[in-house]
């Protein structure tokens, strides 16, 4: 992923970023299940860089972008390599917030430990322009803008559009190709 940030141009890192997403899901079982054996964590952590990529926030969100990782973390040290990324010429940052307050994030993930708080999540998010991601099986059909999932050992998703509108947050066409559903 290093490569990436020394492609000056922004059309030509999604067009690089929406290639690699393809490969990936194009990969045959037997080699995807060699990838996600041995890195789900990193995997799921490129995933959600690339959701940061293909959101466009509104303009008066700040030059941060606070990534809040909602219970127990499920990455480890995999996620902090997302810290002093650039995403639209903001920053990226990572933090762990347990079950404290959501208030200055941008990027919820809820762990799938921490599913049961989504309704109080979603609540305390509601109207915020905040982009929630999670792993947990019909998270999407819950209020989650795009919940990821492992299906026949590859890495999936859904994604919500009714949960984008209520957050101020526009998906791109390309981000929303590669969903397995979207949620009108």
């Amino acid at each position: 992923m290093a490569f990436l940030t020394n492609l000056h141009c922004k059309r030509c890192r999604a067009r690089l970023l929406s290639l690699c997403a393809l490969l990936l899901w194009a990969l045959p079982s037997p080699a995807q299940e060699l990838v996600m054996s041995g890195s789900e964590r990193a995997l799921k952590t490129a995933f959600i860089y690339n959701f940061t990529l293909f959101t466009e926030w509104p303009a008066h969100v700040g030059n941060t972008l606070t990534l809040c990782v909602r219970g127990p973390d499920p990455f480890d040290a995999a996620i902090d390599v997302l810290e002093g990324k650039t995403v639209a010429a903001r920053t990226l940052t990572v933090q762990r917030r347990g079950t404290g307050s959501l208030g200055g994030c941008q990027v919820v993930f809820v762990s799938a430990a921490a599913i049961n708080t989504l309704p109080r999540v979603l609540e305390e998010l509601r109207g915020k322009p905040v982009l929630t991601i999670a792993d947990s099986p019909g998270a999407a059909r819950l209020g989650v803008t795009l919940n990821l999932s492992v299906n026949q050992n590859k890495i999936t998703f859904e994604a919500n559009l009714q949960a984008a509108r209520a957050a101020q947050l526009s998906l791109s066409s390309k981000l929303l190709r590669l969903a397995t559903e979207v949620i009108q």
